[in-house]
This record gives C-alpha cells, sequence and structure tokens, in this order.
C-alpha cells in the first residue's frame, strides 16, 4: 500500500513538473498588471488611446503591419524610468498612407510595446518587457489564451523574443540607439 502511495506521490510531482515546465513565462497576473500600468503612461503621454499623436506611416511588414509608425520615449512605472517603444500596427494589407492618415482608428489593429525595465528583470533578453495591446488598451492573446504581456517568446521558436534576439545587442531593428 504504501508503494502504491509513494508511486501515485511521485507520478503527480512529475505531471506537475511538467505542468510547470510546461506554463508560459508571460502573461501571467503580474505581467498584465505591470503592462496596464504601462498603457496608462502610454495614454498620459499621447502615445496611445484617444487623441494619441501621429506621426507619417511607413511599410511594415508582418507580423506588425502593412503600415506602422514608431515612437521611442521614455517612462516611468513603479519608480523605474526605462526606454519605450511604441509602433502601431496598421492593415488590412494593401492599406496606404493616405487611408491610414484619413482614418487611422478603422485601420489600426494593435500596438506592440517594448519598455527596458530596471537591470536585473531578465539580463539575457536585455531587460525588455513586451506587450501587445488592441486598441482598446486590452491586451492581446496567443491562440492558448495567454495575455502577451512580459517575456513574450523566450526560450520560444515564435514570439517578440524569438525575433527581436535576431535584431543584435538592443533587441531594436529599428534604430542602433543605445536605449536605457
Amino acid at each position: 500500500m504504501a508503494i502504491k502511495w509513494m508511486m501515485a506521490a511521485l507520478g503527480l510531482g512529475l505531471a506537475g513538473a511538467a505542468l510547470a515546465q510546461d506554463a508560459p513565462m508571460f502573461g501571467g497576473d503580474e505581467d498584465q498588471a505591470y503592462a496596464e500600468k504601462l498603457w496608462q503612461a502610454m495614454v498620459e503621454q499621447n502615445l496611445a488611446g484617444e487623441g494619441a499623436i501621429m506621426s507619417f506611416p511607413y511599410p511594415g511588414t508582418d507580423p506588425h503591419g502593412m503600415m506602422l509608425e514608431t515612437f521611442y520615449a521614455r517612462a516611468t512605472i513603479d519608480g523605474h524610468d526605462g526606454a519605450l517603444v511604441v509602433k502601431r500596427n496598421y492593415g488590412p494589407e494593401g492599406v496606404t498612407v493616405d487611408q491610414v492618415l484619413g482614418m487611422p482608428g478603422e485601420h489600426l489593429g494593435a500596438l506592440t510595446v517594448m519598455f527596458r525595465r530596471e537591470a536585473g528583470y531578465d539580463a539575457e533578453t536585455g531587460d525588455w518587457f513586451y506587450a501587445k495591446y488592441l486598441p482598446d488598451g486590452s491586451l492581446d492573446q496567443n491562440p492558448n489564451g495567454v495575455a502577451l504581456a512580459g517575456l513574450v517568446g523566450k526560450n520560444a521558436e515564435a514570439g517578440c523574443i524569438a525575433c527581436h534576439q535576431n535584431a543584435g545587442e538592443n533587441y531594436l531593428f529599428t534604430t542602433e540607439a543605445e536605449m536605457r
């Protein structure tokens, strides 16, 4: 009897370890709460939400959008001041600059954001926090229903980090600037 109980406990322990290992490294309650603070900081700077400033859109590609706007700023979240990169993703395929400028709300698909958190957040990935917001400020989700916020794509074949690690030391494709 004791052996059966120990085998069952061992099995449950291994199953629990496997489940913990399969759990995503992003999108949990803490990441979602942090992403909400980040959204509010972007709204306060007119980088998101109603009345957001605009720049001249430029051609883009998947996974971001067919037309893009990119803003480089700084934000303070929980007392930490860090670099902020906001990319507005417009579509659908074939959308023109004039269409985006004329009716941005009708063409905005998402905002993809990188925020450089405090040193030690995740030094392996440059301490960048990633988030993908829908135009209303809610977080987009992956096909498994996990919120796209935090270390999205770390140790994976797809996702923000999986792609941006190919951009070099600063994780940015659009600038060589040091974004601390």
